[in-house]
């Protein structure tokens, strides 16, 4: 199964996002709880599909987006989202985002969209 990376600044969304994903066989190969984090830890890990809240501290989903496209254009990212960023929603689909997921999010919603952009 696919290796996940999870960024997100709340705790409890990265708590359900984990237990989603592991429930269905995925493996989260790690956790970041900021974009700067996030993008670290993606060069260090090289998972398969990284999942990216769009509103977090030091550095947003979008700028972090950015640079991991940059260090690997080939990668797979799904934007988290609060109802209401449509804007912020386009933008991170031309920054090559595969697709987002809204929250508040159901797990069949989650699992939808990570087959989606991992298939």
């Amino acid at each position: 199964m696919a290796g996940i990376l999870i960024v997100d600044d709340s705790r409890t969304s990265r708590k359900i996002l984990r237990k989603i994903l592991e429930d269905k066989g995925y493996t989260v190969v790690g956790e970041a709880v900021n974009g700067e984090e996030g993008y670290l830890k993606y060069q260090e890990l090289k998972p398969d599909l990284v999942t990216l809240d769009i509103t977090m501290p030091k550095m947003d989903g979008l700028e972090s987006l950015r640079l991991i496209k940059k260090f690997d254009e080939e990668a797979k990212a799904i934007m988290i989202t609060a109802a209401g960023q449509k804007e912020k929603m386009l933008l991170a689909i031309k920054s090559g985002a595969q697709d987002f997921i809204a929250k508040p999010y159901e797990a069949s919603d989650v699992i939808k969209v990570v087959e989606k952009c991992l298939m």
